[in-house]
C-alpha cells in the first residue's frame, strides 16, 4: 500500500526492517490473533537487543501495519494503538573533530575526491544528494539539488523533501576546490554528473553515479586508516551531523536549520535564483575557517585564507592546460 510513495532508498530500508523485525516474529501467526501483549512484548524484546533508532522504526512500522489492517477490515480492533515505545539504550551519534577533518582533507590529493569530500564536510549535503549532483547544480556560491542518486542510479527530479530544493551555500574557502575540479573535469556540461564513474554490464562505458559505500571503501578509507581516523566517523551522515553540531557555535539555530534544509518551507520556481542569507553564509564561513585554521600555515588572514591543496590543484590545472 505504501511502497509506491517511497523513494527506492526508503523502500529498501523500510521493507528490510519490516521483514526482519516484525514479519520474522509473526509470519506463522494469524493477524486476528495478535493482541497488545504480543505486540508490546515484541517491542520490549527488541529494546533489549537494539538501539533506539531500530526500535523506534519497528514501533512506527508496527503501528502503521496494524492501522492499515484495521482499515482494510482484516482485524476489528487495533491493538497497535495502545503500544508504547520502550526505553532503549542511548544512541551513539559521533562527530569528527577539526583535527580529523583537517588531516583527512590535507591528505587527499585527487581533485575529484577532494571536491566531493569537501562538499560533504562543509556543505552538509545528504549522501544521495552528493552523488546525484550535476554541473547545473553548481552556481558558483551555492548548489541547487535537482536529482538524487542511490546505488549507482540517478533519480532525476527526485529529492527527499521540498525543502531539499533550497540553495546549499558553498563556503568561500571551498569555492576554489569546486571550481578547480570543474576546470579539470572532462565533462562539465550542465547535465553531466559532477562525480561520475563508468557503469558495468549493460551500462558499460556510460557515466553513472558512484556508489557511496564503494567510493569510501576504495578511495577514502585507505587514507583514513593511514591517519588512524576511525572508519565509523568517515560517513556522509557523520559529516552532516558534524556540521550541524558545529554551526551552533558559529551562528544561530535558524542558520543551522537553513544550511541543513530541515525547515518546512515550500519552494517555488524562483528557487533557482534564491540568494543565501548573509547570516547563513557568515555562519558557515565561520565554521569552515575555524576548522581550517587548526592546520598550521593554512591561514594568514580570514579574507585571504584558502583550503589545503588548492595550490596543488591549481598547478594541476595549469599543467593540464
Amino acid at each position: 500500500m505504501r511502497r509506491g510513495q517511497w523513494r527506492r532508498a526508503t523502500r529498501d530500508k523500510t521493507e528490510f526492517e519490516i521483514n526482519k523485525y516484525l514479519v520474522e516474529e509473526f509470519k506463522t501467526v494469524p493477524l486476528r490473533t495478535i493482541g497488545l501483549f504480543e505486540l508490546q512484548t515484541l517491542l520490549n524484546n527488541l529494546a533489549e537487543k537494539y538501539s533506539e533508532s531500530i526500535v523506534k522504526h519497528a514501533f512506527v512500522n508496527l503501528r502503521s501495519v496494524m492501522k492499515m489492517a484495521q482499515k482494510l477490515k482484516f482485524i476489528a480492533d487495533n491493538p497497535g494503538e495502545e503500544t508504547k515505545m520502550p526505553a532503549t539504550r542511548p544512541v551513539e551519534r559521533p562527530t569528527m573533530t577539526p583535527g580529523q577533518i583537517n588531516s583527512l582533507i590535507g591528505a587527499i590529493e585527487n581533485p575529484h575526491d577532494l571536491c566531493l569530500m569537501c562538499i560533504g564536510l562543509f556543505c552538509a549535503t545528504r549522501t544521495s544528494e552528493t552523488f546525484g549532483l550535476q554541473w547545473k547544480s553548481y552556481l558558483g556560491d551555492r548548489l541547487m539539488i535537482h536529482s538524487t542518486a542511490y546505488e549507482g542510479e540517478l533519480y532525476r527530479g527526485q529529492v527527499k523533501t521540498d525543502a531539499s530544493r533550497s540553495a546549499v551555500p558553498i563556503p568561500d574557502d571551498i569555492m576554489p576546490i569546486v571550481e578547480t575540479w570543474r576546470r579539470l573535469c572532462p565533462d562539465s556540461s550542465p547535465e553531466a554528473l559532477m562525480f561520475p564513474t563508468f557503469g558495468r554490464d549493460e551500462r558499460k562505458g556510460q557515466k553513472v553515479p558512484r556508489r557511496a559505500k564503494n567510493f569510501l571503501k576504495w578511495r577514502i578509507y585507505p587514507i583514513a586508516d593511514r591517519l588512524k581516523i576511525p572508519r565509523v566517523l568517515v560517513t556522509f551522515q557523520v559529516m552532516r551531523r558534524t556540521l550541524g553540531t558545529d554551526l551552533q557555535k558559529h551562528g544561530t539555530m535558524k542558520d543551522a536549520q537553513s544550511v541543513l534544509r530541515h525547515a518546512s518551507i515550500k519552494t517555488t520556481a524562483d528557487v533557482y535564483v534564491q540568494q543565501i542569507p548573509e547570516s547563513v553564509r557568515a555562519a558557515i564561513n565561520s565554521r569552515t575557517r575555524a576548522i581550517l585554521a587548526k592546520q598550521p600555515g593554512v591561514f594568514t588572514k580570514p579574507e585571504s585564507a584558502t583550503c589545503p591543496n588548492v595550490s596543488q590543484l591549481e598547478k594541476a590545472v595549469n599543467a593540464s592546460a
